[in-house]
């Protein structure tokens, strides 16, 4: 008699779920491509979304420029202000001081410092001038406080480490600062650490001696170790050196994009064990390959050398020097990378690493600024594109705040942890 009844139990329970299965199957055939956009646009809004990377700074020490603005991306260049942020619903950035490589020596070292110190002083006036809209953040659980006011997280980076000089001292200078990353290297080699795209190639062989004094220093006071720009023995190194994980704050995959900036699915493999993030950036050459073409090439250079360097140019020269990319790009475009080339670099990483692994770095005033996510108002975009290749709520959020900020309380509980056992 039991097993009768619990046969019969085992047929209704099958019929049931055929049932709810043939609903659950028919609902993403239903909904429309209204109704997914705007249940993405109500995901991006639930959850964090942070970007780790913008050069903004350089336009923050431009006389006049004022980040509660909205500006036209088209007219000025300027991909972030406030106003832009609001509309994309991105609600915490990291600012970065960044200081182009220059003569290493104790006046180019000093001249580097003084131009960070500026950088970063003029993000803290910024937030204070407009404390009705931001907020400057220190600690991981700021960007969450400061979401839940309405308000948008502004936290500090620096990229490249030229500004440490050869001074140990500066990294606890910077951290009291408010910096939270630096990024050890950029487009030349210094003092620290080798880049990938020097073109004289390897200096130290990945991180120097001093460098790794740096790390330690950085891993001491709870200060993430940024290996975006760094060459391949660069990214081994700091994940041999640090004790607490690493970020590359604007970096995306080698397999997907061939470029000595991206990163190879050993170093993602690598990244996970290490409990690091990789974050994605909206660069378009490092999304997507572009024929080669001479003729552009040619013009860029010609039109770079009838110039003056940007530091000393005039707000006129400058706008001048921007209408004159963009006449150059309109007569040679390049294929656009577009939104669906940063999800597919998502997609692998996610493959390669696993969901915990990946975030987003978007690069803007640095270069970044794609079709679909030209400025900080479009960031929406790429959360559309993750509900359309099916990721949960839980997934993106993650992907656009989590891991990262999981990642940063890691180096925080590190930094407590050596402090703890020093005299």
């Amino acid at each position: 008699m039991f097993f009768k009844h619990h046969k019969k139990y085992q047929v209704l329970a099958l019929i049931l779920s055929v049932f709810l299965f043939s609903c659950t199957a028919k609902e993403p055939a239903t909904e429309t491509e209204e109704e997914l956009v705007q249940r993405a646009l109500e995901i991006h809004k639930r959850v964090l979304t942070l970007d780790t990377h913008a050069d903004t700074p350089l336009r923050m020490i431009q006389p006049g420029f004022n980040m509660a603005e909205r500006h036209d991306p088209n007219e000025t260049g300027s991909k972030v202000d406030y106003p832009r942020m609001v509309e994309g619903d991105l609600d915490g950035i990291f600012f970065a001081a960044f200081v182009a490589q220059d003569i290493r020596d104790d006046d180019g070292n000093s001249r580097a410092k003084a131009l960070c110190l500026q950088m970063i002083d003029s993000i803290v006036v910024s937030t204070q001038r407009n404390s009705e809209m931001v907020g400057l953040a220190l600690d991981p659980e700021d960007a969450y406080e400061l979401e839940k006011a309405g308000k948008r997280a502004i936290y500090i980076g620096i990229e490249n480490g030229y500004p440490i000089g050869k001074d140990l001292s500066n990294v606890e200078l910077y951290y009291e600062k408010g910096v939270r990353y630096i990024t050890l290297v950029h487009s030349s080699n210094n003092d620290l650490a080798d880049s990938a795209t020097d073109p004289d190639g390897t200096e130290h062989g990945g991180i120097s001696a001093f460098g790794a004094e740096v790390v330690k220093e950085m891993n001491r006071l709870g200060i993430m170790v940024d290996v975006s720009h760094g060459n391949d023995s660069v990214f081994y190194d700091a994940i041999a050196m640090s004790k607490a994980p690493i970020i590359a704050s604007h970096s995306n995959a080698r397999a997907v994009t061939k470029h000595n900036r991206n990163m190879t699915d050993e170093m993602l493999k690598l990244m996970a064990e290490n409990g690091g993030v990789v974050q994605l950036t909206m660069l378009g050459t490092y999304l997507r390959t572009v024929p080669p073409n001479p003729q552009k090439d040619a013009a860029i250079d010609s039109l770079r050398a009838s110039m003056k360097p940007a530091s000393e140019m005039t707000q006129e020269e400058r706008s001048a020097m921007r209408q004159a990319f963009r006449e150059l790009n309109q007569k040679y475009p390049d294929p656009p990378a577009t939104v669906k080339h940063v999800v597919d670099h998502i997609d692998h990483i996610v493959k390669i690493a696993g969901i915990d692994h990946v975030g987003i770095g978007c690069d803007f005033d640095g270069g970044g600024g794609i079709e679909g996510v030209f400025d900080a108002s479009e960031v929406m975009n790429i959360t559309i594109e993750l509900v359309k290749r099916g990721y949960t709520e839980e997934q993106i959020e993650k992907i656009w705040g989590g891991n990262l900020i999981r990642v940063f309380k890691e180096v925080q509980a590190v930094a407590e942890q050596i402090q703890s056992t020093q005299p």
